[in-house]
């Protein structure tokens, strides 16, 4: 989804939530790049970054769904 960067930094200063989200997002995505650069991983750790993957995941397709509502409702303005 191509959201505008000015739309973006309202609603993430706007929406406590979304800040939230996106936080939370920048956290995971910080510990799987510490994860990806272990070159022999445990099977701990290697299931410790599908778990912060897919949690990431999830919180992205939140994030979006906010930005869509908050498109949706500056295109029908």
């Amino acid at each position: 989804m191509e959201i505008e960067k000015e739309t973006f930094e309202k609603i993430l200063n706007s929406d406590i939530n979304f800040e939230l989200l996106y936080s939370e997002h920048s956290k995971l995505e910080l510990k799987i790049e510490d994860l990806n650069k272990i070159k022999y991983p445990t099977p701990h750790e290697e299931i410790e970054k599908k778990q912060h993957q897919k949690q990431k995941l999830i919180l992205k397709d939140k994030m979006e769904a906010i930005l869509s509502q908050a498109n949706r409702a500056s295109i029908s303005r």
